[in-house]
């Protein structure tokens, strides 16, 4: 689909600071957990990976709470974390989604996990939101049309309040109802269409009824006329329900025929993205524990060696610390992953609820444009009817009694020559 392409188009992926290795080439070896950086300014900077400090100053040589700590702001965008300098550089003439918070000088954690900063970011049901409390200025993707796209990211409670329902399945529901609306629509026309065909019937069969059809003169050609007019009528009416039926009812009734299979694939594919975001987070979640176990058996050893409570020689306290490493390493390949997940939901989520919208659009004009077509058919059948009945109108403006009693009787005249008094 092009317009959810174009909403994409004006995004561009964060470019994380690219990680110095583990030795800071300009001042020999870093402590365990600390890593250096480059901003895009040219600056170097520091991250420690444990605790998500930052500071533009070399940390100390003991690991742990850096000399002059700079505090850390970040904000994410469409899942992916701003790092380093502020990520929102767009393509020309798009607007960023959410403007970056903090100083633009500010360096940034290039793994950026869920608690990097309590203060920016919480996860609600696997996904990562703003912090309501610090939550950065955010745009529409589609401003002032009340898009499915921009309203529909979080979960709600049920009716019954016991379990979440996804916005997206909301989005769903309305389409399934608005096809049982379209469904009873037809049902409503399909009972127009007995009432017609029932009515047409009674009226041809009173057209053909025998009352007053001994009826004479100009009287009784205005009665058999009447009649006459009750047949037209009733075939007008068959017409009209025949009309419904093919013009009416059954696009109604034919319209997305395979819809509910339809949205039941889509519904699938958007809910085992759902399910590929929640096993990442459970997967980030597991490897935050395991560098914080880490962390600590490193701090323990460090701290026994210097009291000389232990007799750990420095090759175990480098074997912890590669492994706090190889923790760290692992939480920020579990966060980049689930990123990248969230991302992908993200973006099927843009596309998707458009193409829903769409496709309610859909639904309502094809609606609007069928009962159109049935007003347009009751309006012809009143001005079909209307010509029935202005000939027994012309007729009965002509009744004239005098006229009647002529006609009768010269019709039925025995003589002419009137009858007179006998004479003695």
């Amino acid at each position: 689909m092009e317009e959810p392409q174009e909403v994409y188009s004006s995004l561009q992926k964060p470019r994380k600071a690219t990680p110095q290795p583990g030795e800071d080439t300009l001042n020999g070896h870093l402590p365990p957990g600390w890593q250096s950086y480059m901003s895009p300014q040219g600056r170097r900077y520091y991250v420690n990976t444990f605790t998500n400090e930052t500071t533009w100053e070399r940390p100390s040589s003991v690991p742990g709470t850096p000399k002059s700590p700079v505090s850390q702001k970040s904000s994410a965008v469409n899942g992916y974390y701003v790092s380093g300098s502020p990520v929102h550089q767009l393509d020309s003439g798009h607007t960023s989604l959410r403007k970056p918070s903090g100083d633009p000088q500010s360096p940034g954690s290039p793994a950026a996990p869920r608690r990097q900063s309590k203060e920016s970011s919480l996860t609600i049901n696997c996904v990562t939101f703003p912090h309501p409390d610090v939550m950065p200025e955010q745009q529409l993707l589609k401003p002032s049309e009340w898009s499915y796209c921009d309203y529909f990211w979080a979960d709600k409670k049920d009716s019954q309040g016991n379990n979440t329902v996804s916005g997206f399945e909301i989005l769903l529901q309305k389409q399934l109802k608005g096809k049982q609306m379209q469904k009873e629509m037809a049902e409503f026309v399909r009972e127009r269409i007995k009432i017609e065909e029932e009515y047409a019937k009674n009226l041809s069969k009173l057209s053909q009824n025998s009352l007053a059809a001994q009826e004479e003169g100009t009287l009784g050609e205005a009665w058999a006329q009447l009649k006459k007019s009750l047949a037209d009528e009733a075939e007008v009416h068959l017409k009209f329900s025949s009309k419904l039926q093919s013009e009416v009812e059954k696009p109604l009734l034919n319209f997305r025929e395979n819809f509910k299979k339809d949205m039941k694939k889509c519904d699938h594919h958007i809910a085992d993205l759902r399910k590929h975001l929640a096993s990442r987070y459970t997967a980030v979640e597991k490897a935050r524990k395991a560098l914080t176990e880490r962390q600590k058996d490193l701090e323990m050893k460090t701290q026994q060696l210097e009291v000389k409570l232990s007799n750990k020689t420095e090759e175990e306290i480098k074997k912890a610390r590669r492994k706090s490493t190889q923790a760290g390493d692992d939480l920020m390949r579990c966060v980049d992953l689930y990123n990248q997940a969230q991302s992908k939901w993200f973006e099927e989520m843009v596309t998707t609820t458009l193409e829903l919208e769409r496709l309610e659009v859909e639904r309502v004009e094809m609606i609007r444009q069928h009962l159109c077509q049935y007003t347009q058919l009751r309006h012809e059948t009143d001005m079909f009817n209307q010509s029935t009945v202005e000939l027994v109108d012309q007729l009965l403006r002509k009744v004239d009694p005098a006229k009647d009693r002529e006609l009768w009787v010269k019709e039925h005249k025995t003589g002419d020559i009137r009858p007179v008094d006998m004479e003695i």
